[in-house]
């Protein structure tokens, strides 16, 4: 009999993923979530993404949002657009920012600390859920500070925490194939380590779909696991498959499949099992769709994620789910469960 108390091994979680029927697993990973959150609370919160600039040197191979600064439709936003943006969000109830932009070449300290300080100021009651580790890396890099510096000066500034983003694989030989001039594992776990030592909390993500193995999935689940025992940091884990469309990834191998929804289903349940010191573990219906993120919640979801009012990244690798507040609600009742408006912080607003 399978134990719910007992910290799985790499070599366990291995053979859940090949192995376990598909319904047993959900199964499982159902009766650990209930174990988590037995009062049947499903949560999502209403955001926006705002991607101030596409500018980006990067050049993942993954990506088709990027622009390089002499492309005719590159952009960095200004101050009066993404307030427009922000009014927007407050008129339909949100709550938090999530903005994330280009790795742009540029753009030092300052200008984050201005942008900042500018949002923060103008609608204290929006919460800055911002910048993603390689953007912290290069602000780091290009205004010669430590990445506590950077992380320190932001938060002085406003910022609250920060996503998840640019983990994909925590395994360099999947980096250096998929964005070898992105950051390598360690230092996406060190810039999350540094926030975590300045009470600043995080998310943690996982990008699956394109050349990695199924033990190097692993191998990013205990890299997050083994951070969170040490500092208990990240609020919650998210997982998402490849959006292929547009991407240069796909022109260089082709032989890349879209990941079925069995797949997806079966990853984020031996995660919910594997990451028994996450809390909250959400459903990518962005990239699955209504119906799909509405079967995560039977596989170990207990968070719905966001009803993002705007997203141009992976829309523009050819997603285009799209969810209001009132289907939200609709999907999270028709499985039995308790909806609730939540913050950042996953502190319940609103039920419903």
């Amino acid at each position: 009999m399978f134990d719910l108390n007992r910290r799985l091994s790499n070599k366990e979680a291995l053979d859940l993923l090949e192995n376990m029927p598909l319904l047993e697993l959900g199964e499982l990973a159902f009766a650990k979530k209930q174990q988590l959150h037995p009062k049947k609370i499903t949560t999502f919160v209403v955001d926006r993404n705002i991607n101030y600039t596409n500018v980006c040197f990067v050049d993942c191979k993954f990506c088709a949002f990027y622009r390089h600064g002499r492309d005719d439709d590159a952009y960095i936003l200004s101050y009066d657009e993404i307030d427009q943006k922000i009014e927007e969000l407050l008129a339909v109830g949100g709550t938090q920012i999530l903005m994330q932009g280009g790795v742009h070449p540029k753009l030092t300290i300052e200008f984050y600390e201005d942008l900042v300080e500018h949002i923060h100021t103008k609608f204290p009651q929006i919460t800055l859920h911002s910048f993603s580790a390689i953007e912290i890396d290069y602000i780091a890099k290009i205004s010669k500070l430590t990445y506590l510096e950077v992380l320190t000066r932001l938060q002085e500034k406003g910022l609250s925490s920060i996503p998840g983003a640019g983990a994909e694989i925590l395994s360099d030989r999947v980096r250096d194939l998929v964005a070898p001039k992105k950051l390598d594992s360690a230092k996406w776990l060190k810039v999350h380590e540094t926030a975590h030592s300045i009470n600043m909390k995080t998310t943690a993500t996982m990008m699956f779909g394109t050349v990695e193995t199924n033990e190097e999935i692993i191998e990013h689940w205990e890299k997050i696991r083994t951070l969170q025992d040490k500092t208990g940091g990240f609020r919650a884990f998210i997982l998402w498959s490849f959006q292929s469309a547009n991407t240069k990834l796909l022109q260089e191998m082709p032989h890349i499949q879209p990941q079925s929804s069995n797949r997806y289903l079966r990853l984020l349940a031996v995660a919910r099992l594997y990451l028994d010191n996450f809390k909250n573990i959400q459903s990518s219906w962005v990239t699955q769709g209504s119906y799909i993120g509405q079967m995560a919640l039977k596989f170990g979801a207990n968070d719905l994620g966001s009803t993002m009012m705007e997203e141009n990244v992976v829309s523009a690798a050819g997603a285009k789910n799209r969810m209001n507040q009132e289907e939200m609600i609709k999907l999270i009742k028709d499985v039995g469960e308790n909806p609730a408006k939540r913050n950042t912080a996953y502190e319940i607003l609103q039920r419903f």
